[in-house]
C-alpha cells in the first residue's frame, strides 16, 4: 500500500479498517508535500496541528459505529474559504493575515465528518483568473508540466490533488475555476446546481455564480463529498451506458478547439459509442446570444457589492484591498470596475443581465427535454495548459486570443445557467497534457450527473501519474 496513491474512500477505509496508521498517512502525505514544494501549492499550512490530530485520532479505540467517515483524512481548502484556523488571504497581500472568527459552512461540515484541514491553496489573486498567475503568492505550477499553469482560479486545489498532496480539496467556481483547473491537471472536478451547498464563508466574486466544488481522483471520492456539503444521500444512481444520450454540441462546443484537444475528446466519444452511449449532434439556440452578455455583467456589478463587504468585516477599507492586488491582469480588471464607465454604475445592465439569466435557464431547460439528453458533453477546455506567463494572450491555432476568455469559454454558459458540470481526466495530448471531458446536466440533477459520470470513467483509461511525482 502507498499512502499518498490512495483515493480518498481507499484511504477513509484503510484508516477505519487500520491498516494503515492516521499519522503514518499523514507523514507520508506531508513527505509528498515537501518534496513538491516547487509547484507552489500552497499559502498556509500548519504541519505540527496535522501531526498532533494524527496522533490522537491513533490513540482512539472507537467501535466501527462511532467512526467518523473521513476521521483523519486531509483535505485541501482554497484560500477563499474561511478557516478560522488558518489565514483566508484571496491570494492577496491586504488580506494575507487576515482570520476569520469561524469556518465557512463548507468547512464545518467537512470537519464534522472527521476530516482534516491540510491547509490553504494557491489562487489567482481574489480569484479573478484562470491561470493562478499570482504576482502576491507565486505562480503555481502544473505536475505534468511546471513551465504550465494548472488553470484556475483553484489552481492550487488541482495541483494539491494532482501530486498526491492531498486525496481531495476544495475549490469554488465562477465560471470554470474548479472544472477547468481540474482539466488542465488531469483530475476531476465538480460543480454543483447553484445553491446546493451552503454559501457562508466564503470571498466571493459573484454570489448569484460562485459556488464551491470538490475535487479529486475519482468521482466516487468527489460523489461521496457531494453528498456531505449538500446533506444528500451518499448513494450515486448505477447508470448504464447503454442508451445513455449525451449531446454533443459541435458549433458551440467544438469549434476552435486545439487539434490536440479534439483528437483526445473525439477518441473518448468513439469509446462511449462502442459502449451503447447515443451520441446526438446538436447545437444550444440561443446560447452565445444569451451567455455573452449575462456573464461579465452578473460577476462585474456583484463583485463591487461583495469585495467591499468582506473586506470591510476583516476591518479594511476596499481602498486598502485594491492597493496590495499585485497582479497586473487583475488590477486591470479591477481598475475597469471604478471609473465613471464601469458596469456597475447603474442596476440596469445587472437587471438586464439576471433576465437573460433566465432565458438562458429556459434555453438549456428545453434543449435537454427535447432532445431527452442525460447530459451534454465537450472539451472542458478548448486547449491544454498555457505556458506560465501568458496572462492577457494566448496562442492558439497561431492567433495570439484573449486568455481568460479563451480558458473559461465550454464552462461559462453552464455557469450563468446554474447549471450541474463535471470534467473528467479524458486522456493525454501527444504532449503529454491532460484533455477534460466536460458534462453538463439539466439544473437539480446533480446525483444523476454523478452517476453519468462514474459509468463514463468505468470506460475511460486511467491517466498516469504527473512525471513531477514519478521521479
Amino acid at each position: 500500500m502507498v499512502p499518498v496513491e490512495l483515493t480518498l474512500m481507499e484511504a477513509a477505509t484503510a484508516l477505519r479498517k487500520r491498516q494503515l496508521g492516521h499519522l503514518e498517512y499523514v507523514l507520508a502525505l506531508m513527505a509528498q508535500t515537501d518534496r513538491l514544494a516547487p509547484l507552489n501549492a500552497w499559502i498556509s499550512r500548519d504541519p505540527e496541528r496535522l501531526i498532533h490530530q494524527a496522533r490522537a485520532l491513533d490513540l482512539v479505540r472507537a467501535a466501527p459505529s462511532d467512526h467518523l467517515p473521513l476521521a483523519g483524512i486531509p483535505v485541501a481548502i482554497k484560500d477563499n474559504i474561511d478557516t478560522a484556523d488558518l489565514p483566508t488571504s484571496g491570494g492577496t497581500r491586504a488580506l494575507l493575515a487576515s482570520r476569520p472568527q469561524r469556518n465557512a459552512a463548507v468547512v464545518d461540515r467537512l470537519l464534522q465528518s472527521g476530516g482534516l484541514i491540510a491547509g490553504k491553496t494557491n489562487l489567482h489573486e481574489l480569484a479573478l483568473g484562470g491561470t493562478t498567475h499570482n504576482a502576491v503568492t507565486g505562480a503555481c505550477r502544473n505536475p505534468w508540466n511546471p513551465l504550465r499553469v494548472p488553470g484556475g482560479s483553484s489552481g492550487g486545489s488541482a495541483v494539491a490533488v494532482a501530486s498526491r498532496m492531498v486525496p481531495a480539496a476544495l475549490g469554488t467556481d465562477t465560471g470554470a475555476s474548479v472544472r477547468l483547473p481540474a482539466a488542465l491537471c488531469g483530475v476531476v472536478g465538480f460543480r454543483p446546481s447553484m445553491g446546493r451547498y451552503p454559501s457562508q464563508g466564503i470571498l466571493h466574486l459573484s454570489p448569484s455564480k460562485d459556488t464551491v466544488g470538490p475535487m479529486a481522483r475519482s468521482v466516487a471520492d468527489v460523489a461521496w463529498l457531494d453528498a456531505l456539503f449538500a446533506q444528500d444521500s451518499p448513494n450515486v444512481p448505477d447508470v448504464s451506458l447503454k442508451g445513455l444520450r449525451l449531446g454533443i454540441p459541435r458549433g458551440d462546443f467544438f469549434e476552435g478547439a486545439d487539434p490536440q484537444v479534439l483528437a483526445v475528446i473525439e477518441q473518448t466519444l468513439d469509446t462511449l459509442v462502442a459502449e451503447g452511449v447515443v451520441c446526438v449532434i446538436l447545437d444550444v439556440p440561443d446560447l452565445k446570444r444569451h451567455n455573452d452578455t449575462t456573464g461579465s455583467t452578473l460577476v462585474m456589478f456583484e463583485m463591487m457589492q461583495s469585495l467591499p463587504a468582506y473586506a470591510k468585516a476583516q476591518g479594511l477599507s476596499m481602498d486598502a484591498l485594491l492597493a496590495g492586488v499585485g497582479s497586473p491582469d487583475v488590477v486591470r480588471i479591477l481598475s475597469g470596475q471604478l471609473g465613471d464607465t464601469r458596469v456597475t454604475a447603474t442596476a440596469t445592465a445587472y437587471a438586464g443581465a439576471l433576465s437573460r439569466r433566465q432565458k438562458l435557464q429556459a434555453a438549456y431547460a428545453r434543449h435537454f427535454a427535447n432532445h431527452r439528453l442525460d447530459a451534454l458533453a465537450f472539451p472542458t477546455c478548448l486547449m491544454t495548459a498555457p505556458l506560465i506567463g501568458h496572462d492577457e494572450l494566448v496562442d492558439l491555432h497561431g492567433q495570439a486570443v484573449p486568455t481568460f476568455q479563451t480558458l473559461i469559454r465550454n464552462t461559462d454558459p453552464g455557469s450563468n445557467a446554474g447549471l450541474p458540470g463535471i470534467s473528467l481526466p479524458a486522456g493525454l495530448t501527444a504532449e503529454g497534457l491532460p484533455v477534460g471531458l466536460e458534462l453538463d446536466g439539466p439544473l437539480g440533477t446533480d446525483r444523476h450527473l454523478l452517476g453519468v459520470a462514474a459509468a463514463i470513467e468505468r470506460v475511460l483509461p486511467r491517466l498516469p501519474r504527473p512525471p513531477m511525482i514519478q521521479a
